[in-house]
């Protein structure tokens, strides 16, 4: 059975109200504090000792192996990610490797695809350049020619525009009338024929 009292502080009346709660039929002991009362300490000694043990047995049986068994997974799953790990290294440079060899090939290849494209530019244009020349020299030989004609022509006309010229010209001067057989010789006279 619970008994309840109550003591009221009369020296000071600030402090408040106090209870204490005690079970009947028990007395109250002096104020020491249990764990260090000197009365008890056998039995916590052997409560100690037999407590340790257990946790000992507890942990030496149960909880280190199954962390020693986590410990062993983890390093088995970190030795088998870590060699994943090198196999797709090398994979990726091995890919690399293939990848730089196709490069330089591709590259081997544009610039003899280049150079075949430019000796056939340059043959196309050499033959094209050569055609023309052949064209325009063809061109120039007739033009010569034409231009020789038309010389000669006109070197023909020249001296039938020059005897009708200095006909006119004695005609209107002097007022006489010239034969063409005195002008050509004169003509002739005067341009050292």
């Amino acid at each position: 059975m619970l008994v309840v009292t109550q003591a009221y502080a009369e020296s000071n009346p600030t402090e408040g109200t106090h209870s204490e709660t005690t079970f009947a039929g028990e007395t109250h002991v002096s104020g020491v504090f249990p764990p260090f009362d000197q009365s008890t300490f056998a039995s916590q000694l052997l409560w100690l000792a037999i407590t340790f043990g257990l946790f000992y047995l507890l942990m030496s049986r149960v909880v280190v192996p199954r962390i020693g068994g986590i410990l062993e997974h983890r390093r088995d799953r970190i030795a088998q990610d870590l060699d994943e790990a090198n196999r797709l290294k090398e994979e990726a440079d091995a890919a690399i490797a293939a990848y730089e060899q196709e490069l330089a090939e591709a590259r081997k290849k544009s610039s003899a695809i280049a150079e075949a494209a430019r000796e056939k530019a340059k043959s196309a244009a050499d033959a094209e350049r050569a055609t023309t020349e052949a064209e325009l020299s063809a061109k120039m030989a007739d033009a010569e020619k034409s231009i020789a004609a038309i010389k000669a022509k006109a070197l023909a006309d020249v001296d039938t525009i020059a005897q009708d010229t200095a006909t006119d010209l004695v005609k209107h001067l002097l007022g006489g009338t010239v034969t063409k057989a005195e002008v050509a010789a004169a003509l002739r006279a005067a341009s050292g024929k």
